[in-house]
């Protein structure tokens, strides 16, 4: 893969800074940061007609970041431009992770289809990356609201600590930065409460703001290595692992083993079994081994419906407990 090429400069808008980013083909950046979204409510990311735009915690301070894909079919009917532009006191540092976000950083070559439904979902979603966010433990937030429980409470959980914990992002969109690692280890386990989060996510949380600046230091581990480091943290297991690691280092391989719904998704899309455990996902997605996590993203993407039987998770309302 071609890396990409950049030219910086000011930004568009008043107080920002901006860089333009050349790809050998078109990104899709909805497709591609939709991963990082929990929910339609999550304050931390809006998806606009002029771009994606994240809040974003950096070491210089916070930033807005926004990431816009275009053509340049005057140079290149092939190719594209991902133009970035950022404010706020964070905004240099949001630039540089800017081209890992918007999957510019992400080899989709590697993959070989096997199967061919994931041929031709190659061909349909081409513009698809895994995005890299570089930052673990704003990654491990929401996988650990979304522990075991439906999408519904996770994405009501997270949008409602945001709310709650995290600070307005600056720039001209209405954004809110996750949560600090310092407000959540000082936070009491029963603060969490009205939130929807039951003691155990609670004191999770909580221990991992205390471990921020151990947690951050492993990205630069290789993912695999992340993910066993993440595993000895109690109350952290494969999938919460895996979610976090998929974010934070765009890894291609991360398999989130434990989901209530992927094997059974995997096995209808590769095998039309409407039904699975783990270990038939994974017997699966062996032939895809070093690129499973895309195959599931290409799964994710494609809408595909598994057959329901019997009755539903029903979501719980922690909150009134």
């Amino acid at each position: 893969m071609t890396g990409p090429t950049v030219s910086a400069g000011s930004g568009g808008s008043a107080g920002s800074v901006g860089a333009r980013f050349s790809v050998p083909s078109p990104i899709d950046l909805r497709l591609t940061l939709a991963p990082l979204r929990h929910g339609r409510d999550d304050p931390t990311i809006r998806f606009a007609s002029d771009g994606v735009w994240l809040a974003r915690a950096t070491a210089e301070g916070p930033a807005t970041l926004r990431l816009a894909a275009a053509r340049v079919a005057e140079m290149d009917p092939e190719a594209g431009v991902i133009v970035a532009e950022a404010w706020g006191p964070g905004a240099r540092l949001a630039l540089e992770a800017a081209p890992g976000l918007a999957g510019l950083l992400d080899d989709p070559g590697p993959l070989i289809p096997h199967h061919p439904l994931i041929r031709e979902l190659q061909r349909r979603f081409a513009g698809l990356r895994l995005p890299r966010s570089g930052q673990l433990l704003p990654a491990l937030i929401p996988a650990v609201t979304e522990q075991k429980v439906t999408a519904t409470e996770a994405h009501g959980a997270y949008a409602g600590l945001v709310r709650r914990l995290g600070r307005p992002a600056p720039g001209p969109v209405p954004l809110l930065l996750p949560p600090g690692a310092e407000i959540l280890a000082s936070l009491p386990y029963f603060e969490f409460h009205p939130l929807g989060l039951e003691r155990r996510r609670a004191e999770l949380l909580r221990r991992i703001g205390r471990s921020e600046s151990q947690i951050e230091a492993w990205m630069a581990l290789p993912p695999d290595q992340a993910r066993a480091r993440l595993q000895a943290i109690p109350g952290i297991g494969p999938w919460t692992a895996a979610e976090a690691t998929r974010a934070a280092f765009g890894d291609p391989d991360a398999v989130s083993v434990g989901d209530a719904h992927l094997p059974d998704l995997v096995s209808w899309a590769l095998a039309g079994e409407a039904r699975a455990d783990d270990a038939r996902m994974l017997e699966l997605l062996a032939p895809y081994a070093g690129q499973r996590a895309r195959v599931v993203r290409l799964l994710e993407a494609s809408g595909i419906q598994i057959p329901r039987f019997g009755p539903r998770f029903a979501p719980r309302r922690i909150a009134g407990i």
